[in-house]
């Protein structure tokens, strides 16, 4: 990938367009409402509900346009993705910290354990080795064992094509998607919590694992837009920044947890139903 390569998650294609809230707002509605009922007036009053939310503030109102573009682009990428997965199998990964070669992957149609959520139900997000950056996973490619007994997956980013697929570790690479904050929730941002925060590089902008390590609250305005300030330390490179809450995103074991959980141990004693292309 080039240096002027600008790989983004799809929550801040065309530099902030939407929100990640926002994005996955749309996401459950384009399941959920009936392709009838997308009219203008119905992209008008989502349009209109973005840009009057108080985590908008200071950034541009939304436009029933680019409400409306997404949702036909949403609906293509989904009406392809259906006619060309015909049959799928299901890979059940064991995130124990037991060695991987020792709980070697099984290939099943049914669902074993409570943990095993149909991936229709749940979102996932993958780490580039390319720039170390969290993207948006739109599908599963298929799988690998590598010679370490490591699991591998290719993952098809959100928004890229194929040219863009790449391998990545089960256990360190792939997680649930992480969880953007409304105004209202910033108390549950604390020092030492592990977020996922978007950084704007010289000709990237990308989200990236990040530390919480310092936090400045200040009183929110009379619109409930949170005023606080967060200072961050980028796994990646050490580097420190200043940052609002509309930047951050949460893990999900941590917005129903107070405690700082490590990658490993957010998949303890779990297992992950993904589905491939057989």
């Amino acid at each position: 990938m080039d240096n002027f390569r600008t790989r983004k998650r799809e929550a801040m294609n065309s530099l902030s367009v939407f929100t990640h809230s926002e994005i996955m707002e749309m996401e459950n509605l384009v399941k959920h409402v009936a392709k009838q009922s997308l009219t203008q007036e119905f992209f008008q009053d989502l349009a209109t509900s973005f840009s009057c939310a108080p985590i908008r503030a200071g950034k541009p109102d939304v436009t029933w346009e680019q409400v409306q573009s997404w949702f036909q682009d949403k609906q293509k990428e989904l009406q392809a993705k259906s006619t060309s997965l015909p049959s799928t199998v299901e890979l059940l990964v064991d995130f124990s910290d037991s060695n991987v070669a020792r709980n070697a992957p099984q290939v099943s149609q049914k669902p074993k354990g409570k943990w095993v959520t149909e991936l229709s139900e749940l979102a996932f997000e993958a780490k580039s080795s390319k720039d170390d950056a969290w993207y948006d996973v739109a599908t599963f490619l298929s799988y690998r064992v590598v010679s370490s007994g490591d699991v591998e997956v290719k993952v098809r980013f959100s928004g890229f094509g194929r040219e863009e697929d790449e391998w990545v570790d089960v256990r360190g690479a792939v997680r649930e998607r992480s969880i953007p904050l409304e105004a209202s929730e910033c108390p549950k941002v604390k020092v030492g919590d592990l977020v996922l925060c978007f950084q704007e590089r010289e000709h990237q902008a990308v989200y990236c694992d990040a530390e919480v390590v310092a936090i400045h609250r200040g009183l929110h305005d009379m619109n409930g837009a949170c005023k606080c300030s967060f200072v961050v330390r980028f796994d990646h490179d050490s580097s420190e920044e200043h940052v609002d809450l509309g930047r951050l995103c949460i893990r999900p074991a941590q917005s129903t947890s107070t405690n700082t959980k490590t990658q490993p141990e957010l998949f303890r004693n779990r297992d992950m139903k993904v589905s491939f292309l057989y």
